[in-house]
């Protein structure tokens, strides 16, 4: 109340001001046009009379003078008219006036002198006037002064109400903005006040309320939205504590963001790294005529966010936002995380033709089907190869200019975009600690043996002081293929290459999701089988048991296989049909490519086919939601379903395995896993299955529908222990410890 109270007289005074300041102005302004104005009737009277009176007090008529004087005396707001001779001798007086005036006006002498008319205002008695003096024959013996005599008290009544009116409209102005002010205040700050007020009560008390209800027009809804992030925060930070003093006295541990950093700083000892991607952690798109800063999803941010703040390093990646060129500097650079920087993004730039060839042509129509053995044929061309050799030698290039002036640097390069890129960096900086993870599996040596430059990728990726894949079978797979491919020394004990003096360690590095998943979700008396019955009831049917799956529109991913497996599922057992519904949340992918589109196609087409075959009035097995889906779209689909299908043909990892479980708070669910998944070789509690094998996978789907609730339980417990221990950022803590620990050997690497 007092800063209200504040805020208005603060408001009332400088208005006051502003209105004195003009009153003042304008009350100037009418004294000087009224001045004028009797200045000029004055002088006109006094030429006019000027002539009589000059031939009455030459003729020496001075009663007839006296009469002139008193019969215009009183005109024209004159209070009186006299004359005077060269000695200030009144000749003639106006009767009333004659009594007031005991000497004549000071401006009688001035306008003798000058011989020019002369008016002021002066008190004579106890009355404002106007003095105006003429003088007359001033050139001859006989010189008088004619003097007027206008009254101009009701100047200063205009005046008084000037100010009298001003005062008023003051007056009304002060209550006005007294009121709107306190309107506005109620409005604008106490309501929002009042409402931040509760929402920091409730966030106190642990109640983390929906960032979404914030209005934009409120005034406080940045405050809010940060307060928010720092409960969010908060409560994150004293989960984790929570859960590391329960580890802790189990004997475990848990990684978590923050011991990642810590764990980092030790580590690195002030030592920066340098994150190389193709897909850059920040994107900046134009929505309309404002800029929106996105973050992609994907757990590769996830974990090496925090890595990159503990060091404050460099992320280096294709600048892909139709408006990232307008947000960075001369360098292409540009800090982020955007609400509070900690470390570095630098964009590269690409052409059209450059993102075609390397990017759709060479990686992802060559290197992706070639390293996933999904039995699409990989394409090679010339062209590409040359795109995908010049894209790598532009990454380098960013990735030495940020290498200058920095003592052993650490790199960290991220999957088959750029197999070149280790080399061409160590043959520049050999004292250079130089990583590079390969996110998709690496075939048998015969399969990789099909591409044409199969030598120059291995010869590349070898320059790296540390190659990691996701599993140990994929580490075997790549050193087979360099032991057939390339002259080099094997060390099958230690997984170490060695070509040339220089020596290459093979690992697997299995990587995860950011469990627990922070910051919690708001608590919720729903229930799964709640949950499973809203996102059932908005998808217009009905039905008793829920599948969900969740993919990239992608030929490796067994999409179709999984449908046929649902259809065969219905085919044997009949009594499923009405109650079995699978939901299939696809996110088209690499349209540009045909493959693509073929599967796309394909698996609309499967979808009518087997919906036409079961489907009823109010219920149909098959739901294909084809759109990109976010977290916040999808957990739900998670925390409802009786089980998940994730059949993919041959996958590095496949994370929304882990995504499923990590979203199983209930330790309910079954998750349907191929054994083509590295996911696979971690999540042994899973029904594991052949996607190829139709029959096992129909199989596979009775025995989790029909599976015990203990036993569900039994099972999801099991996996979660397991994602939860080897979370990404236990990940992102094994890589980084065993790059920065690697022993620089000095010794030039020959070129291919």
């Amino acid at each position: 109340m007092r800063i209200t109270l504040r805020l208005v007289l603060s408001i009332v005074t400088v208005v006051a001001l502003i209105v004195l300041a003009f009153t003042l102005v304008q009350v100037h302004q009418e004294r000087q046009r009224q001045g004028m104005d009797l200045e000029r009737r004055a002088s006109l009277v006094a030429e006019s009379l000027g002539e009589t009176i000059e031939n009455l007090v030459e003729q020496g008529h001075s009663r007839r003078l006296q009469r002139i004087v008193e019969k215009f005396g009183n005109r024209e707001k004159l209070a009186g008219i006299a004359v005077y001779d060269v000695r200030g001798t009144p000749l003639a007086v106006t009767p009333s006036l004659a009594a007031r005036l005991s000497a004549p006006p000071k401006t009688v002498t001035e306008a003798m002198a000058t011989n020019k008319g002369v008016g002021s205002f002066m008190t004579v008695g106890q009355s404002q006037m106007y003095v105006f003096v003429l003088p007359l024959r001033p050139e001859q013996d006989v010189a008088v002064s004619l003097v007027l005599f206008h009254d101009a008290t009701y100047i200063q009544e205009r005046l008084w109400q000037i100010w009298k009116n001003t005062f008023i409209r003051l007056l009304i102005q002060a209550l006005l903005i007294s009121l709107t002010t306190l309107l506005i205040v109620r409005w604008t700050l106490i309501a929002p006040i009042a409402r931040m007020t509760e929402r920091i009560k409730r966030l106190r008390r642990g109640d983390l309320p929906d960032s979404s209800s914030l209005s934009r027009e409120d005034l406080l809804s940045p405050l809010a939205s940060e307060v928010t992030q720092m409960a969010e925060s908060l409560s994150a930070a004293r989960a984790a504590a929570e859960e590391e003093a329960r580890l802790r006295q189990a004997g475990d541990s848990l990684w978590t963001p923050e011991l990642l950093k810590e764990h980092l700083r030790a580590k690195l000892q002030g030592r920066s790294i340098i994150v190389v991607s193709n897909r850059e952690p920040y994107i900046h798109l134009r929505r309309g005529k404002r800029i929106e800063c996105v973050v992609p999803a994907s757990g590769l941010v996830t974990a090496l966010g925090p890595v990159l703040t503990a060091c404050e390093g460099t992320w280096i990646a294709h600048g892909s936002g139709d408006a990232d060129n307008q947000v960075v500097d001369h360098l292409s650079k540009l800090r982020v995380p955007p609400e509070e920087p900690r470390y570095t993004l630098k964009r590269v730039w690409l052409t059209k033709e450059e993102e075609a060839g390397y990017y759709y042509g060479f990686a992802n129509e060559g290197l992706w089907p070639l390293c996933h053995i999904a039995h699409t044929r990989p394409i090679f061309r010339t062209e590409d190869w040359g795109y995908y050799q010049l894209v790598n030698e532009k990454f380098a290039q960013a990735t030495l200019e940020e290498l200058e002036g920095v003592d052993e640097p650490s790199v960290l390069i991220q999957d088959y975009h750029f197999a070149l890129l280790p080399r061409l960096i160590k043959d520049k900086r050999p004292d250079a600690r130089v990583a590079i993870f390969w996110h998709i599996p690496w075939p048998n040596p015969e399969s990789f043996g099909i591409c044409p430059w199969q030598r120059e990728l291995l010869h590349g990726m070898l320059g790296a002081d540390l190659i990691g894949f996701h599993t140990q079978f994929h580490c075997n797979n790549f050193l087979d293929t360099v032991d057939r491919a390339l002259e080099s020394r094997i060390n099958w004990e230690r997984f170490e290459v060695r070509r040339a003096n220089h020596r290459t360690s093979v690992k697997p590095f299995p990587i995860s999701i950011a469990y627990p998943d922070y910051p919690p979700a708001p608590p919720t008396t729903q229930s799964a089988e709640d949950t499973k019955a809203l996102l059932l009831r908005d998808l217009g049917v009905t039905s008793k048991y829920l599948a969900v799956g969740v993919d990239r529109l992608d030929y490796t991913k067994g999409i179709l296989e999984r449908l046929r497996g649902v259809e065969r599922f219905l085919e044997k057992y009949p009594e499923f049909q009405g109650q079995f519904t699978f939901v299939e949340l696809g996110a088209p992918s690499r349209t540009h490519i045909k493959q693509y589109q073929d599967l796309i196609s394909a698996v609309e087409a499967e979808s009518d086919r087997i919906n036409w075959r079961f489907q009823t009035r109010e219920w149909k097995p098959i739901i294909l939601l084809k759109k990109h889906h976010s977290h916040e779209e999808i957990r739900p689909f998670y925390q409802a379903a009786d089980l998940c299908l994730v059949t993919s043909l041959h996958d590095g990892m496949n994370l929304v395995a882990k995504e499923f479980v990590s979203a199983r708070d209930d330790e309910q669910g079954v998750l349907i896993l191929s054994r083509f998944t590295g996911a696979a070789r971690e999540l042994r509690d899973a029904l594991i299955v052949n996607p190829y094998d139709i029959e096992h996978l129909a199989e596979a789907i009775r025995l989790a529908v029909e599976m015990p609730a203990e036993e569900q339980s039994l099972r999801m417990r099991m996996m979660r222990d397991t994602v939860r221990d080897r979370n990404i950022y236990r990940w992102a803590a094994d890589l980084i410890t065993e790059l920065v620990q690697v022993r620089i050997e000095a010794v030039p690497v020959p070129k291919a």
